[in-house]
C-alpha cells in the first residue's frame, strides 16, 4: 500500500471515488495485491474459456496447456507492439504489475513517461513501486481519473465498465471488481 502514495499523488488519484476505483480495478487485475505477473498455466479447457476464438479446439488449445512461454508468444503475437511469435515478445512483454501491463508498445509508452526502462528490463514491472506507478499512469493516460468520477445523473455501473473494458479489453470479472469498488467506497466514506 505504500508504493501507492506516491502514485495517487503523481497521477491525481486523489478523490474517494477514484481511489475506491483505482484499489478495485488493481485489486481484481492483480489478485488481491498477490500476483505482479501473468501466469499463463493454463488447462486447455480454460484456453479455450478465455481465448475462444484462438483456440476453437480442444486438440489446438492442448499443443499450449501449461506452457506459459509458448502460450504468450502465440496468444500476443503481432499485437500491441510485440513482433512475430518467434521474437519471444509475447513472453517477455507479458502482463506485469498492479495493472497487467501488456505489450511492447506499451511498455514502451511507461519506460518514456516514467523514465525507467521497461524494455530493457521488464522484470521492474514486479516491483511495487513500479508497479504501482505504471498502473497509476496507465490509468491517469485512459482517462480513467474522469470515469471514476461521481457526476449527477450518470450510471456508475456503466462508467465502471467502461473503465474495465480499457483496462481489460473487455468485462473479464466485471462483478468482483464492482464488489470490490464498492467495498473500497465503504471503507473510504468511513
Amino acid at each position: 500500500m505504500e508504493a501507492l502514495i506516491p502514485a495517487f499523488e503523481k497521477y491525481a488519484i486523489t478523490s474517494n471515488e477514484r481511489i475506491a476505483s483505482f484499489l478495485a480495478q488493481i485489486g481484481h487485475e492483480s489478485g488481491q495485491f498477490n500476483v505482479l505477473e501473468e501466469k499463463l498455466s493454463y488447462t486447455a479447457a480454460r484456453l479455450m474459456k478465455v481465448w475462444p476464438k484462438r483456440f476453437p479446439s480442444l486438440a489446438k488449445a492442448r499443443k499450449y496447456e501449461r506452457n506459459p512461454e509458448k502460450l504468450a508468444n502465440f496468444v500476443y503475437a503481432n499485437r500491441i507492439g510485440n513482433g512475430p511469435e518467434s521474437s519471444g515478445d509475447g513472453y517477455r512483454f507479458r502482463g506485469r504489475g498492479l495493472i497487467q501491463l501488456t505489450g511492447r508498445s506499451n511498455y514502451a509508452s511507461a519506460s518514456q513517461a516514467l523514465g525507467i526502462d521497461l524494455v530493457t528490463h521488464p522484470e521492474q514491472l514486479s516491483e511495487p513501486a513500479v508497479a504501482a506507478m505504471s498502473a497509476a499512469w496507465f490509468w491517469a493516460t485512459r482517462g480513467l481519473n474522469e470515469l471514476a468520477d461521481d457526476q449527477t445523473g450518470d450510471n456508475d455501473l456503466e462508467d465502471f465498465t467502461t473503465i474495465t473494458k480499457r483496462i481489460n479489453g473487455g468485462t473479464v470479472g466485471l462483478q468482483e471488481r464492482f464488489q470490490l469498488f464498492k467495498s473500497a467506497e465503504q471503507t473510504l466514506m468511513a
